[in-house]
This record gives C-alpha cells, sequence and structure tokens, in this order.
C-alpha cells in the first residue's frame, strides 16, 4: 500500500496567523489554487480511496487534488485536527515571536508542556488517535495493493508520521509545521510503515 498524506491548502486563518483546531474554516482563493495545482502535479496517481478529516478545508483539498476523478471518499475523525477548544481563532505568529495565550506558545515550542484547555484536546489524545487510523488502515486487507490519499492537516499530520518513529514529546513538532498542500508518502508493507518522503511539494513546477 502506498499513502500520500497532504495537508490541507491555505485558509484566511492561516493567512491571518489564527489558531484553527476544529473551527471549520474553508479554503482561501489561493488554497485553492495550490490544491488544484497540487492535483496537477498528482495527476498520474492512480488513488483507489481517499481518506479525509472531517473539516471541510481537507474535504475540499481532497476534492481539488482529485480533480473530478471517481474515487471513493471517507471521512475519518481520527484524521481532524487537534481541538484547541477555548484557544481558536486566537492568534498566533511564531515569525514574530507574537503568541496571544502562553499555552499555544508552549504548543509550538515546547509541547511536553502544552495543557489543553478543559474544552480541548492534548497532544497524546491526538498521537493516539492518528496512531491508530494508520495501524487500522494498514491491516486492513482489502487496502494492501491500493494507493491510498490522506487529507489531513499540520498537527494531525505530524501525529500520523510521529507514529512511525520513536519520539520524545519534546520533539514532536520534527522537522516543523508542514505547508499547506505538502505531502508525505508512506508504504505499508506486510503490516510495516516506512517514511518514503516528507516535505514534497507537487505545486511547485507547476
Amino acid at each position: 500500500m502506498k499513502i500520500y498524506i497532504i495537508r490541507h491548502g491555505q485558509t484566511m486563518w492561516n493567512k491571518e496567523h489564527l489558531l484553527q483546531g476544529r473551527s471549520d474554516i474553508a479554503l482561501n482563493e489561493n488554497g485553492r489554487e495550490l490544491a488544484r495545482r497540487t492535483g496537477e502535479g498528482m495527476k498520474d496517481i492512480p488513488f483507489d480511496i481517499v481518506f479525509t478529516s472531517p473539516l471541510k478545508r481537507a474535504k475540499e483539498t481532497a476534492q481539488l487534488v482529485l480533480g473530478g476523478r471517481d474515487v471513493p471518499v471517507v471521512e475519518d475523525g481520527r484524521i481532524a485536527e487537534i481541538s484547541f477548544g477555548k484557544y481558536e481563532g486566537t492568534h498566533w505568529d511564531p515569525k514574530a515571536g507574537c503568541f496571544e495565550s502562553p499555552a499555544i506558545f508552549n504548543f509550538f515550542n515546547h509541547p511536553e508542556k502544552y495543557v489543553p484547555p478543559a474544552d480541548g484536546e492534548s497532544m497524546q489524545q491526538l498521537a493516539e488517535r492518528t496512531a491508530d487510523f494508520l495501524r487500522d488502515i494498514c491491516s486492513r486487507a482489502e487496502l494492501r495493493d491500493k494507493t491510498v490519499l490522506v487529507s489531513t492537516h499540520g498537527a494531525a499530520m505530524r501525529g500520523l508520521l510521529n507514529s512511525l518513529r520513536t519520539y520524545d514529546m519534546r520533539d514532536f513538532w520534527g522537522r516543523g509545521v508542514a505547508p499547506n498542500c505538502s505531502v508525505a508518502i508512506l508504504e505499508c508493507t506486510d503490516g510495516r510503515l516506512e517514511l518514503l518522503e516528507e516535505g514534497k511539494l507537487y505545486y511547485e513546477n507547476i
């Protein structure tokens, strides 16, 4: 099984550095264009099935990448973005060192110290559900020889990739937050997952 994991295209909240989480924000025009160009770059990949987060920015990205291909699309809440609860909609800009909430500063800079609000989700919960998703699809006999597209989010994508390695929560972010429409490529053979490539931008040469 070959698995292509994509982070959704840009939204206005991405552009304005507002924390999204489970807030259901649509793609902006730049995000749609990135997704369309990514789809053009991936047009020769024969996807058999798509798994997408239920959030509209991920679903729209998947549909634009498919470009009208008749491929089954399955929503799965395990690959939705982490819930930030009351912190959603707050401003953060790591390049400017600006974080409206100290907790969100920790989320990006000291993830081992991040404490979610009562109505939010912990990083451990995110890690567990994303790892469960990958184990699940990798174990399905009917998907063994298939090519799979997974449309998800920044932190959820990191959770998925982290499930392939042993890591300390301090190193949760690894190579950092993936750019919008960045793709990671995995291969599952006999139940074993391997990361083939990370950070691929199919839209660069389109």
